[in-house]
């Protein structure tokens, strides 16, 4: 028997909606079909019906039971495919055809004015109505194939498929429905087979329910000992994630019964799991294979899948878009028997189907999570079952959880591959997704977790990444403020792009852009070679609307670069943060408010897993809060910091007490033209004074305190007046100049005074942490100083702790200007990459 059936077909071919939706897409299939049997034994065809045509006849349907017949869908339904067979699809026989289509036609016509009549579509007519797609797709397959010679036949599946009488989800007669299959194929003829369908006992038609035509090819696949099933569908075979979903999920070559299963339970629509339990009963290998890229390896599903030397342990991450969460707690579960098989009952006889089941280890509380629509009656049910222990406080109420996910991470090397879930969780936490219940199978091939439905992409994104794209990490940026620092930032990421892809496997993708007047976004990233103009084509923009945008993509691994000098950003910080969006910034006005707005932003980074980076907040590109930070958190104890804090102040008064040669007589500068001077360079503000006033100094100042461990109001922060008064209160900053070189003489004094010393001025920023205080203030100091020999316009940072007591750490370099603080940023962007991989 076996040595018969290989002879009359070796390989089963089955062909979805989406492969036969148009007549060219029929001719396509139809020369697949034809390939095959000139390459050996004539295959055994199975068919859905033509994409879209089950849809139409469920609404067709839907309006006979409301007693209306929808003739114009009914006739263009009818003329699809009366359309569809012409062209390359006609054989010989077009009039047989074409009658045959006819007569399908008018019994659904008449099956449906039926249902008007009467104003009700009852489970069988239903049924009936719906297997005519696949009816009509078989006749117009037969039809192709005999028109590219292949000798093809089209069967009649309700004299084939036994069921029961269960219509809209009917059960197979497995030994009887074999008996028929292996009766109807003949040698030397291409059957082709509707799919979905069958008929019971007394011939009436019934459907096998979601996945029936897959299921079909199973069953005619073991029935014929085939050599092989192949699933043909608009995708490359099973992938490793919705690639709707997951941009970078990819096709999984091999794979066995019971990871496809696990696949599928949990949201993979390419294969469904009734489909495989007759294949997998026989021993036939399933093949999904893409339509239109034949060539392309697709899945082959067998008992022995990829087997140990696959490389990988997981296989995909699934999941189930909606379900809600049943909860059952309460102090009378502990150690009770039976509460289990009482909550199952209870959800049985309410016809609630469980889609995942978790019981914590204390025994106090059992969750189960069920499709949103049996929510409510799950919650009746098992309130009703265990009414008397709620009636006694024993056990509370059953609670519900409702817009929730699950995400189900599944392989069979899982149980030999330690840390699987750790990274599974790492990704989810380094993200702030929270799960809301984990369950795992005795069979350790899969791990569950239910999640937010609107952390559903992000969180199948996140882990996919972590699982499969082993050292890649890819960081979804949002930049707003596209001034000087903005756009050197990147232009900087656009020219290492492809560098850091290469040798560090991190990607900078630009999901937002946005200045003051516009804002562009798009998941899929921005070309960085044009981001100028996409932010100029965007839409209007304002801080609140580029945080909300921000947010609301929810997308994975995600980092706002704030990069605009003014509140308006800042005070988003918060709600940046608590979405778990990371934040990297030069803007120094966050972190220089009141004491409880950066412990607040502290703590939200902290509990939400994201990232608050500022190191550019002191000194540009100088790693000067980083050191700071990891002196304290190694356990050194800060005594003193002391430096330059401002590049311009740096600049002015390097220049100014160069300009005597350190102190002999004869100076010419004055410090009215060296202030000219920086200006001019770019050093300062339009207004000099917004530098001179030690406004800027003062936040670097309360930050450096915080990070130390000082708890500082901004008014604690004491700034000396660099200026006299006259200068300070000038109304414009011409009168402002005129004041400066009234006071030229008062600077001359000041140098004089220092130089007679052997010392030079300095703009002196001071963190005192045992005092508890830090000031600003202009002082002489002299060669034993660390600024004294400071280059005009570099910053300088030292810091005296138990560690370096005598001889104090110093940080020294450039601290102004664009390139260099978009360089530091652009080392925290990398420096976070680096911690999510």
């Amino acid at each position: 028997m076996a040595e018969m059936i290989g002879r009359r077909a070796n390989v089963v071919m089955k062909f979805g909606g989406s492969s036969l939706r148009t007549a060219d897409r029929i001719a396509h299939a139809a020369d697949l079909v034809a390939a095959q049997a000139r390459a050996g034994a004539p295959p055994t065809v199975v068919v859905s019906a033509m994409g879209g045509v089950t849809d139409t006849l469920l609404a067709l349907v839907a309006s006979a039971a409301e007693e209306r017949l929808d003739a114009e869908a009914l006739g263009a339904l009818a003329a699809r495919h009366r359309d569809a067979a012409t062209g390359r699809l006609v054989s010989d026989d077009r009039e047989a055809v074409l009658t045959d289509l006819a007569a399908l036609a008018e019994r659904l016509g008449d099956l449906l004015r039926g249902m008007a009549a009467l104003g009700e579509a009852s489970p069988r007519a239903t049924d009936r109505a719906l297997s005519y797609g696949e009816r009509a797709s078989a006749v117009l397959m037969a039809s192709a194939l005999r028109a590219r010679g292949v000798h093809a036949q089209a069967l009649d599946a309700a004299a084939l498929v036994r069921t029961d009488s269960a219509f809209g989800g009917a059960h197979v007669d497995a030994p009887e429905t074999t008996r028929r299959i292996r009766a109807a194929v003949q040698p030397g003829t291409v059957a082709v087979i509707p799919g979905f369908t069958g008929a019971d006992a007394q011939g009436r038609t019934t459907t096998l329910g979601r996945g029936g035509s897959d299921l079909t090819a199973s069953l005619v696949g073991a029935a014929l000992g085939a050599e092989r099933i192949e699933i043909w569908t608009d995708v490359d075979g099973v992938l490793t994630a919705d690639p709707r979903l997951v941009e970078d999920a990819f096709p999984i070559p091999q794979m066995t019964y019971a990871e496809a299963a696990e696949m599928a339970h949990f949201g993979a629509k390419v294969l469904f799991p009734p489909t495989m339990a007759p294949a997998l009963a026989a021993g036939v290998p399933i093949h999904v294979r893409n339509t239109f890229r034949p060539d392309a390896p697709g899945t082959v599903v067998s008992a022995r899948g990829a087997g140990a030397d696959a490389g990988h342990p997981v296989r995909g991450v699934a999941s189930v878009p909606g379900v809600a969460l049943l909860t059952l707690s309460g102090g009378g579960l502990f150690g009770t028997p039976g509460v289990a098989a009482r909550l199952f009952t209870a959800l049985g006889r309410a016809g609630v189907s469980v889609a995942l089941i978790t019981q914590g280890s204390s025994e106090n509380s059992i969750s189960v999570a069920v499709a949103p629509e049996q929510a409510e009656a799950g919650r009746v049910a098992v309130d009703a079952e265990f009414s008397p222990e709620i009636a006694r406080g024993t056990v509370a109420p059953v609670s519900v959880e409702t817009d929730l996910s699950i995400l189900a991470v599944v392989g069979e090397g899982m149980p030999q591959t330690p840390g699987i879930a750790g990274r599974v969780f790492a990704a989810l936490g380094h993200n702030g997704v929270n799960v809301r219940a984990v369950a795992q199978g005795s069979s350790e091939r899969n791990i569950s977790v239910v999640v937010s439905a609107a952390d559903r992409a992000k969180a199948l994104a996140v882990v996919h990444d972590g699982l499969f794209l082993s050292g890649a990490v890819r960081l979804n940026l949002f930049v707003v403020g596209t001034g000087l620092v903005g756009a050197a930032l990147l232009d900087q990421i656009a020219v290492q792009a492809a560098t850091l892809r290469a040798e560090r496997g991190l990607e900078l993708r630009l999901a937002g852009v946005s200045n003051s007047r516009t804002m562009a976004f798009d998941a899929r990233g921005i070309d960085l070679a044009a981001w100028r103009a996409a932010r100029d084509a965007g839409e209007p923009a304002s801080a609140e609307a580029f945080v909300d945008r921000a947010i609301a993509l929810n997308l994975p691994n995600a980092v706002v670069v704030d990069a605009t000098a003014g509140a308006d950003v800042p005070a988003l910080y918060a709600r940046l943060l608590e979405a778990s969006l990371s934040v990297s910034t030069p803007n120094k006005v966050a972190l220089s408010g009141p004491q409880a707005d950066y412990d607040r932003l502290k703590a939200l980074a902290a509990r939400r897993g994201a990232h608050l980076r500022y190191e550019t907040n002191v000194g540009a590109g100088l790693p000067v809060v980083s050191t700071l930070g990891d002196l304290v958190s190694s356990g050194d104890r800060i005594r003193r910091i002391e430096g330059v804090l401002s590049g311009s102040l740096s600049f002015i008064f390097a220049t100014f007490s160069a300009a005597v040669g350190g102190g002999a007589p004869g100076a010419t500068v004055r410090f009215s033209s060296v202030v000219r001077e920086a200006q001019a360079l770019g050093y300062t503000e339009p207004d000099p004074r917004d530098d001179l006033s030690g406004a800027d100094v003062r936040r670097k100042l309360l930050i450096l305190a915080r990070d130390a461990g000082l708890r500082l109001e901004p008014e604690a922060a004491t700034v000396r007046p660099v200026l006299p008064a006259a200068c300070t209160q000038a109304p414009t900053v011409g009168a402002f100049y005129d004041q400066l070189e009234a006071h030229d003489d008062h600077f001359d004094a000041l140098r004089r005074d220092a130089a007679a010393q052997g010392r030079v001025l300095r703009a002196l920023a001071v963190v005192d942490a045992e005092a508890g205080a830090a000031s600003l203030s202009v002082e002489a100091v002299g060669p034993g100083h660390p600024a004294f020999a400071l280059d005009a316009g570099d910053n300088l940072v030292t810091f005296c702790t138990d560690r370096y007591p005598d001889r104090p750490l110093v940080v020294r370099g450039p601290g102004a200007g664009a390139e260099v603080t978009a360089a530091g940023v652009f080392a925290e962007l990398v420096q976070i990459g680096g911690t999510i991989r």
